[in-house]
């Protein structure tokens, strides 16, 4: 048994914060020395470009904010099992603390953990959700399948107060040495769109903390109705903070629950937004198939277009459809490395019914794009619109791009702010597009903007014709289920 005098490696991953951090708070509350370690391991490898880019702003805070305690960020690169025993040999540490993560990379890196460390003690906290996947049940034992469902049952559930981030950490007699987040190159993969990306992000704790203020004094009264305005500042963009851990769930639940206490009456669909995000990682936990597979099994066979070159992706992909609130969407997300929440239905929509693409396809390219990607989210939101995933829109539920438009982007604001090819004097953020893009789509804001690709109401009756052509059972169909 180590000595309780041993170093503890603290070993953050998707947990990029000091503040309400339970594994952080215990280790500064037992009074052994703690090494914070960083680890470009597997899970970080398999992160897509932008992901892993906006990953690397926030360590590089979290070191900062380290620094400013009197303690160190150790960063090490490698397989996280041969890293962290190398570690211990070299530091004595008894003992491997983290923060739980619910997607399969993550399970699978904690389940072998215990085996591979077992001469140290290896313990695994909370944090990331509001409530860990085997603690929310539904009366009959089982885990939720409607997200009506788990609202109720999670909005009755005490978050407790979030913890103060630690006074002071104890330091080893000696640190370890550590690599250069530099020399990682994780915005390699970016290439030139990497410093036009970097600089809409707001990495780190206390601007995700500011962020969080800002909102709930200003905006959340409003937030029922004016998230769904895309060219509108009406949602919180806490998503990339909380994506990295910067910010915790619990901290926001209770400043949303306390704003809808004062009578902000925008605040209780803010928890339902939060809730939406524990309810995709419940689901992803327990249906880990979710990330790579239909989740109603009806949906295996249907028959998806998988051509990820073809005109019709390949013009979706590029914001090159000539719908406008479609290629607005994803010239946002390329100059941004964020969409609209509206937004992505609707693109997501268009791709999957329109042009009867597989959703696996849009799933790996926001992986890709997407700086606030979530591994759950991302799954369970695209299966959501496709109608494979649990609690889903149901399939004949098509989104018409020019009625979302006409509602919700009435003036075109948010095409002028994207889109440069139809306008005299476009903005810099529809120019930045063409700095932040790929060379070889050989693409210019003097290109003719496209007509259309394909006739909406046409190809909206082709999709429905390929639904109804299904041997369905009655779940399928959206008229049932739980």
């Amino acid at each position: 048994m180590p000595h309780d005098r041993s170093p503890i490696l603290l070993w953050f991953r998707r947990d990029l914060r000091l503040s309400d951090h339970p594994a952080l708070h215990a280790a500064a509350a037992s009074g052994r020395p703690v090494i914070p370690v960083f680890l470009c391991d597997e899970g970080v490898e398999a992160l897509g470009a932008a992901p892993r880019m906006r990953i690397g702003l926030g360590v590089e805070q979290l070191a900062r904010d380290l620094k400013d305690k009197g303690s160190r960020l150790i960063l090490r690169r490698g397989a996280t099992h041969g890293v962290l025993r190398a570690m211990l040999a070299e530091t004595g540490a008894g003992a491997v603390w983290w923060t739980r993560l619910h997607d399969p990379l993550s399970r699978r890196q904690d389940e072998c953990l215990g085996p591979q460390l077992e001469s140290v003690e290896t313990r695994a906290f909370p944090g990331h959700l509001l409530h860990e996947p085997e603690t929310l049940r539904t009366g009959a034992g089982g885990s939720f399948r409607s997200y009506a469902a788990f609202f109720r049952a999670l909005r009755t559930r005490d978050m407790g107060e979030p913890l103060p981030p630690p006074s002071r950490l104890t330091a080893p007699a000696s640190w370890p040495a550590t690599e250069r987040l530099e020399d990682w190159r994780l915005d390699a993969a970016m290439n030139r769109g990497g410093s036009i990306v970097a600089s809409w992000q707001q990495p780190g704790e206390t601007q995700a903390r500011a962020r969080l203020d800002r909102f709930v004094a200003e905006r959340i009264g409003a937030y029922a109705g004016a998230r769904d305005y895309p060219g509108r500042d009406g949602s919180s963009r806490l998503s990339e903070n909380l994506a990295y851990g910067e910010i915790s769930a619990r901290t926001c639940w209770l400043a949303a629950l306390a704003a809808l206490h004062r009578g902000e009456a925008g605040a209780e669909q803010f928890l339902k937004e939060l809730a939406w995000r524990d309810f995709s990682h419940h689901l992803l936990f327990h249906s880990p198939e979710l990330a790579t597979d239909a989740w109603r099994p009806e949906w295996r066979s249907f028959p998806w277009t998988r051509d990820t070159e073809s005109p019709l992706v390949s013009a979706w992909r590029r914001g090159r459809t000539g719908i406008r609130l479609v290629d607005a969407a994803m010239r946002e997300m390329y100059v941004t490395g964020r969409m609209h929440n509206r937004s992505r239905m609707i693109v997501a929509s268009l791709l999957t019914k329109h042009m009867l693409t597989d959703w696996r396809i849009g799933l790996k390219w926001f992986e890709d794009c997407l700086t606030d990607w979530d591994p759950a989210s991302n799954a369970v939101n695209w299966q959501w619109v496709a109608g494979s995933g649990p609690d889903a829109s149901p399939f004949f539920r098509i989104f018409s791009p020019k009625a979302q438009a006409k509602a919700y982007d009435p003036d075109g604001d948010y095409a002028r702010a994207w889109i440069a090819e139809w306008q005299a004097a476009p903005p810099s953020t529809a120019l930045s597009y063409f700095e932040a893009i790929p060379r070889s789509w050989h693409m210019s804001q003097k290109d003719t903007y496209p007509a259309p690709v394909l006739d909406l109401a046409v190809a909206r009756r082709a999709a429905l014709a390929a639904f109804r052509a299904r041997p369905w059972d009655q779940d399928a169909t959206g008229q049932g289920g739980a």
